[in-house]
């Protein structure tokens, strides 16, 4: 009998269980419309839904869409699911894909995603459960514009001033976990969606642990008190135990991201190809490779990812040379009695960038190139580095998805207030290829334009491209569902049990 009833229990308790994950910068709004920083962006995943997304594959499957397609080239019908809830109960709609589109494209908001819909014509709301969209002209991205998460009109239509609404910390959305809100530098604890649309998440409680320090997280990963975190090379080779490995799995695969040092381009010293072409080949990327990752990373030639369209093979690193470096500074007035000068900006709490600043400095050193460092905690770097434009060299990462889009980062349009054109990258022949792949639908012709636009970033040097590190996550073993894919590990985690 008390067996049965154990049974009985287990039957119907369900999988009520605790996910414990590290977040290294506090979220600043998690809003799909204005999440420009990781932290905002990874808790707004979890909180709302696309249209659209990729699956394991990365191949575009429907999210909130049911099914569509394209009456013709510049017409998309889309058909949303009938199932949909909003968090506070009221009932997803056409109503609230239209009104997102509206204010993602108004005055009102100030968001760098406003260019994704910048080839949308028009959104119609046929219906409740309809919705045709018109684009200006065939467009490559068509649907992966429609990845971003949709917000609700019922709550925000009336919010006089989005950009401080509080919305911004208590998210309404769609998705399989809720937010109830979050105090910067505090744990954040997301609830599962009961009436999330696939279903309900088997995991009840996310907590995601404020851990800036990534020593601290590893600590904690150590004795066990995160079921998932990232672990550095480092790490990996010489810090781990058999304890360790006998708790966790590992998953190891190339990040679809790189980092770059990048130059303010306004700055009379860097408008000086010579002076970027000297810092360039005076950096030894392998020796930083070794230094920081082990084996656990390649050299970034270029602005795409390798495994994508983009991606120019041909191009290849350039390699050290210290004699011409030092020519090419003295060509541009630079010697002895007057180096070289600039400062690297970054943040503080991605302890890899910090040391690869140092690396940098180090080896600048060589060539008689003075070199200070500004480190700064992430939001204070964001508001008043990053966003304003205050650096003269800013050593940064960007995260690519499956399909690059280069206008956002590499266009001129770009270059302003709220845009992604950190540097101020201009190049009329690399802005009119850009238009130009905009309306190729044709892979292999867009695969041509894109490998153009690589080889000509790469010859202008607005960056130092540095390294592709890989991505080395750890698992609780006792998860069980979990499955590596393209996009990463955490792309079934409502399909998740953790006895």
């Amino acid at each position: 009998m008390r067996k049965l009833l154990l049974i009985f229990i287990v039957m119907f308790a369900g999988y009520a269980s605790t996910l414990h994950l590290a977040i290294s910068a506090a979220p600043s709004r998690v809003n799909p419309l204005l999440a420009t920083d990781s932290a905002s962006a990874e808790i707004a995943s979890w909180v709302f839904n696309g249209l659209f997304k990729y699956d394991k594959d990365g191949k575009i499957v429907g999210d909130l869409a049911k099914s569509w397609r394209f009456l013709d080239d510049t017409t998309l019908q889309v058909t949303l699911k009938d199932n949909v809830y909003w968090h506070d109960g009221q009932k997803f709609s056409a109503q609230d894909v239209l009104f997102t589109y509206q204010l993602a494209t108004s005055k009102k908001v100030f968001t760098p995603y406003a260019n994704e819909f910048r080839y949308v014509k028009s959104v119609q709301a046929i219906d409740a459960n309809h919705l045709v969209i018109h684009y200006k002209k065939p467009y490559f991205k068509a649907l992966q514009v429609w990845m971003m998460g949709i917000l609700p009109k019922h709550v925000l239509e009336n919010e006089k001033d989005i950009m401080t609404s509080s919305f911004n910390q208590h998210p309404i959305g769609t998705g399989p976990y809720k937010l109830e809100g979050f105090e910067v530098s505090k744990d954040i604890v997301l609830y599962a969606n009961e009436r999330y649309f696939e279903h309900k998440p088997n995991i009840d409680t996310i907590i995601y642990h404020f851990l800036p320090d990534p020593a601290t997280q590893f600590l904690m990963l150590r004795s066990k008190k995160l079921d998932v975190g990232g672990i550095s090379p480092l790490q990996y080779e010489r810090q781990i135990d058999d304890n360790f490995r006998s708790f966790y799995n590992v998953f190891e695969q190339p990040s679809h991201s790189y980092t770059y040092l990048g130059f303010n381009l306004k700055l009379k010293k860097f408008q000086d190809k010579r002076v970027r072409e000297a810092i360039n080949i005076a950096i030894d990327r392998q020796e930083m490779i070794d230094i920081l990752f082990f084996s656990h990373a390649r050299i970034c030639t270029g602005p795409f990812m390798p495994g994508t369209f983009a991606f120019n093979e041909k191009i290849k690193p350039p390699k050290p040379n210290l004699i011409k470096a030092k020519k090419l500074l003295k060509e541009a007035g630079y010697t002895k009695k007057h180096p070289l000068r600039f400062e690297i900006a970054t943040n503080s709490n991605n302890s890899i960038r910090m040391y690869a600043a140092q690396i940098i400095q180090y080896q600048l050193a060589k060539i008689g190139v003075k070199v200070k460092i500004k480190a700064m905690e992430w939001q204070a770097f964001l508001n008043t580095v990053v966003t304003p434009r205050k650096f003269e060299a800013i050593l940064l990462g960007w995260a690519l998805g499956l399909t690059p889009d280069a206008y956002s980062i590499w266009h001129s349009k770009e270059a302003k207030l709220g845009g992604f054109n950190l540097v101020g990258y201009n190049n009329k022949k690399v802005d009119k290829l850009i238009e130009e792949a905009e309306s190729t639908i044709d892979m292999q012709k867009l695969s041509n334009i894109y490998q153009k636009i690589f080889a000509l970033i790469v010859n202008d040097i607005p960056y130092v491209f540095l390294y592709i590190p890989n991505s080395i996550t750890v698992v609780n073993k006792s998860i069980r569902h979990v499955t590596p894919s393209i996009i990463g590990i955490m792309h079934n985690e409502i399909d998740w049990i953790k006895p």
